[in-house]
């Protein structure tokens, strides 16, 4: 099989590069290196069945040029940043909707028929029903980046409808794991290596988080789109437990001997659209015989040594 990654570059992207290399694909990754990071690639460098194309997605053509010969598109480039979304809306349109789009277009020019999407929880809003189940009735959206991704998702089901694609969309809970660029972990370590004496936290401590660890996402990524049959496949990606922040930030001040006090902020959540509860119902993906090895506390611990190991 070749292989098109966009946003092969990136923490979750180049993750499943080495992965589909190590399978024996071969592939392609399309990256505009925005965020996307050359290092994380290095591996995949060597290989003879690996081709780096630099571009924008918002580019069309070179686009389309570049995933001629596809055979499976994995798009995993976004503009995943919903803590300051509101300072530049118009980014979540274009790099989530219309680049997207983009992806679908070229798809069509070339022929190319199966796509796995990277989209996100984030589209449930502040959902009423947990675990929250992938046929739950979307609520308003609380954030540009969630509202970006939804809209994404009626694109690429409407080109499956309409063009005869397959899809599998992977609607996430946050990740961790080595290559792990920005998130709570990132802001708590970088913080607690500044100033190791106090620690300050967006919102009250108490908000009920998911996660997953990397490796454990990209297995399901990869058996999804071996074993998913119909036209649309929706996925939930997530463990079947959360945490409070409070919590995750226990575990990473107890890893790094530190005992930091605590300054919080914001009421009940961070920022405009910051979920207070996120909890996935990932029976679905389960079904297929996917589960995670790793605990999210597991994760976490792995995410610091890895920045540790970064300094």
């Amino acid at each position: 099989m070749k292989a098109f990654v966009t946003g092969g570059a990136g923490f979750i992207g180049s993750t499943l590069v080495d992965r589909l290399l190590e399978s024996g694909h071969e592939v392609v990754v399309f990256d505009n290196f925005s965020t996307g990071n050359i290092a994380f690639l290095q591996d995949a460098l060597k290989s003879p069945r690996f081709r780096l194309e630099r571009g924008d997605l918002l580019d069309p053509g070179v686009l389309a040029n570049a995933m001629r010969g596809a055979d499976l598109v994995f798009h995993f480039a976004a503009h995943a940043d919903v803590r300051f979304g509101l300072s530049h809306p118009r980014r979540d349109l274009e790099q989530n909707t219309i680049a997207t789009w983009n992806v679908l277009e070229a798809m069509r020019t070339n022929g190319v028929r199966r796509i796995a999407f990277s989209s996100t929880g984030s589209v449930y809003g502040e959902a009423e029903s947990f675990p929250t189940p992938e046929n739950t009735a979307y609520p308003i959206q609380t954030s540009l980046y969630g509202a970006s991704k939804q809209a994404a998702e009626g694109f690429l089901t409407a080109y499956c409808e309409g063009f005869g694609l397959q899809s599998c969309i992977f609607r996430f809970v946050s990740i961790l794991g080595e290559r792990y660029t920005h998130g709570h972990v990132v802001d708590f370590y970088r913080q607690l290596m500044e100033h190791p004496a106090y620690l300050d936290v967006l919102g009250n401590g108490e908000q009920r988080k998911s996660y997953l660890y990397v490796n454990d996402c990209v297995n399901a990524v990869m058996m999804a789109t071996e074993k998913a049959t119909d036209p649309v496949n929706i996925f939930n990606l997530g463990t079947n437990e959360y945490c409070q922040v409070k919590e995750s930030i226990q575990w990473i001040c107890e890893h790094l001997g530190l005992k930091p006090e605590l300054r919080y902020s914001g009421g009940d959540r961070g920022w405009v659209g910051d979920n207070p509860f996120i909890f996935l119902d990932c029976s679905r993906i389960r079904d297929l015989g996917w589960k995670p090895q790793f605990t999210i506390r597991e994760g976490v611990i792995r995410t610091v040594d890895f920045l540790r190991s970064q300094e």
